[in-house]
């Protein structure tokens, strides 16, 4: 997302484009998923690199990230690293990305744009949501307490583990635990 080059911005550019250091910034470019509310997730970028991100061809332009991978600022680093991890499969990008040691979070902050949040599906393969109520299809010995959950047990407002599409949490018997998916069926 674009918004105006705001002072603070353009100093810290010396009105200069972060990524190609060659032309005149003229907008204040968000990394996503962060938006532009402090100058932290903002890149000072020209219209040329603007209109290349935004679906023009690139050409050669990109080889300039050869130089803005090292800037200090993590916005600056984290979009570099987005554009190179884009075209990967060219050569000398593959070495940039190579060349260069980031701090973790500016790498996962970068590669945000190429992931897709796991899906959870039940046993039927239904997609399930936060808040979703299900029923388990099978007799489940829960871990850590001592009953076991019977084939046909409700569990109403589900809540999805982010990191693993396979696990669901839920209470049962006044107990939060975690149920994998295959052995649920959601209930309309």
């Amino acid at each position: 997302m674009k918004s105006t080059l705001g002072n603070n911005l353009k100093e810290r550019s010396e009105g200069l484009c972060e990524l190609c250091a060659t032309n005149q910034a003229t907008c204040a470019y968000a990394v996503s998923p962060k938006s532009n509310d402090v100058i932290e997730n903002e890149v000072a970028l020209c219209d040329t690199c603007v209109s290349i991100i935004e679906g023009a061809d690139a050409g050669s332009h990109w080889q300039c990230l050869a130089g803005s991978i090292w800037n200090t600022e993590p916005s600056v680093q984290a979009l570099s690293y987005r554009i190179l991890y884009g075209v990967k499969d060219q050569e000398w990008a593959s070495e940039i990305i190579s060349s260069v040691e980031l701090d973790e979070t500016v790498v996962t902050w970068a590669e945000s744009a190429y992931q897709v949040s796991a899906l959870h599906v039940d046993s039927n393969g239904t997609p399930l949501e936060s808040g979703d109520t299900i029923v388990l299809t099978q007799q489940l010995n829960v871990k850590g307490a001592n009953f076991m959950a019977p084939k046909g047990t409700i569990v109403r407002k589900i809540r999805l583990v982010p990191d693993n599409a396979e696990q669901i949490e839920g209470k049962v018997n006044g107990d939060t635990i975690v149920i994998l998916t295959k052995f649920v069926k959601k209930s309309v």
